[in-house]
């Protein structure tokens, strides 16, 4: 099953010490670049985050943050250091002796300065392990939504490669009338040259003509990619750049085609070849 890179997965959890919610956002990126934002008190934890994150993913730019509401106590949530608050207090005294026109202080003002209000550690360990086992659900809602990117990429990719069959086909179909115009053609030319010719001599040339013009290989190869892109698609690791040289080699044998035409359908068969190539590549950029 293919997975998309991209994806978007939010996750929160009250706790007893407080919420907590995990936001993660993934865009396509050539390796799995996972970049965390935690709170303060969980930094050193990054790496296990870290770690989580590359079991369940493959690649993708990955931005996961984490935020933290802690829980509101009214016996512990609002001490105050009140050495400092009298400090600050003798402090605005002193300030309103010198200025009288100064207006007085605002209580609220003084809550905010850092350091008077008091609050009481958390602690690490639940708060960790609440993280933990939320980012493993948020990275499992996040790999849900891939999966279902990657099933309609793998969709898309299953019609390109059933059009690409049809084309195969169709120009196999056309190759004795290719081969009979082409020996019309030269009849045409030699008979308008009046001149006798070889006819050991022409049925040489008309089959040098036929071996320059043939597109069996091509057409083989063809076939043989697309069976290898649809079991490709259905494996279940990480594909993405295996299929990207699968469209690489299409695009090889498309141009080949293109070189090999013998006549205006089979050139424009050639272009519409690249063109559906060109529609899964871009797709392909995507799929982990």
């Amino acid at each position: 099953m293919l997975h998309s890179m991209t994806g978007f997965a939010r996750e929160s959890v009250e706790t007893g010490i407080g919420a907590l919610t995990w936001e993660i956002r993934a865009v396509n990126h050539r390796y799995l670049d996972a970049q965390f934002k935690l709170p303060e008190d969980l930094r050193p934890k990054e790496q296990f985050f870290r770690q989580q994150a590359s079991d369940a993913l493959g690649r993708g730019k990955v931005e996961c943050a984490l935020y933290f509401r802690r829980a509101v106590h009214q016996d512990t949530e609002l001490q105050l250091d009140t050495d400092l608050v009298e400090l600050i207090g003798h402090r605005i005294s002193e300030l309103t002796a010198k200025l009288p026109n100064v207006a007085a202080a605002n209580p609220i003002e003084i809550l905010r300065w850092p350091g008077v209000v008091v609050q009481t550690d958390v602690d690490t360990g639940p708060m960790f392990e609440h993280a933990s086992a939320l980012l493993d659900t948020a990275l499992g809602a996040l790999n849900s939504m891939r999966a279902s990117e990657g099933q309609r990429i793998a969709d898309m990719l299953q019609s390109r490669c059933a059009d690409i069959e049809e084309i195969s086909a169709s120009v196999r179909r056309r190759m004795p009338e290719v081969l009979a115009a082409t020996r019309a053609k030269l009849e045409e030319r030699i008979e308008k040259l009046n001149v006798e010719t070889d006819p050991a001599r022409l049925e040489l040339e008309i089959a040098l003509i036929a071996q320059k013009i043939d597109i069996d290989e091509e057409l083989d190869r063809l076939d043989s990619h697309v069976v290898e892109i649809r079991d490709t698609i259905a494996s279940r690791k990480p594909v993405g750049r295996r299929l990207d040289f699968l469209m690489q080699e299409l695009n090889r044998e498309a141009n080949t085609l293109g070189s090999k035409s013998a006549d205006a359908e089979t050139t424009k068969a050639a272009v519409d070849l690249k063109v559906l190539i060109e529609q899964m590549r871009e797709q392909i950029q995507n799929v982990e």
